[in-house]
């Protein structure tokens, strides 16, 4: 139990800090040279669950890269989608991609796709070497 909190605690702080990250680039796009980032605090238990990911990194583990990225990046969309579902519902979710072609139901981005599965990929780095230690 105390290693899957470990997880989680980390898992959320290394998504907070990828998505004031992304969020900061892209005001770099629109030349808003702040570089304000962004995020919420529902989004550290929701890069929290990322945690569980554990016994999956474990299956995969001789798999290529992309395989276990794709693998990822497909529960990553699930989690996004019920979350964000959640969310929806009592107006609290912190994200609406309706502006987007690529949106499905306004709470995941199927052309996010490439950031989720280098996300999947550094969440596995980070349980592998809590692991390992």
């Amino acid at each position: 139990m105390r290693k899957i909190l470990h997880n989680f605690i980390h898992c959320g702080i290394l998504g907070w800090c990828l998505e004031i990250t992304f969020t900061a680039l892209s005001s770099f796009r629109r030349r808003e040279f702040t570089l304000n980032g962004k995020t919420s605090v529902w989004m550290f238990p929701i890069y929290g669950m990322a945690a569980f990911l554990s016994p999956v990194c474990r299956l995969l583990r001789n798999r290529h890269f992309l395989v276990r990225g794709l693998s990822y990046a497909l529960l990553i969309f699930t989690g996004e989608f019920i979350t964000g579902s959640l969310l929806m519902r009592r107006e609290l979710c912190p994200w609406d991609y309706g502006h987007s072609k690529w949106n499905v139901k306004k709470v995941i981005r199927l052309d996010y796709l490439p950031y989720w599965i280098f996300a999947g990929l550094l969440f596995e780095r980070l349980l592998k070497e809590s692991a390992d230690s």
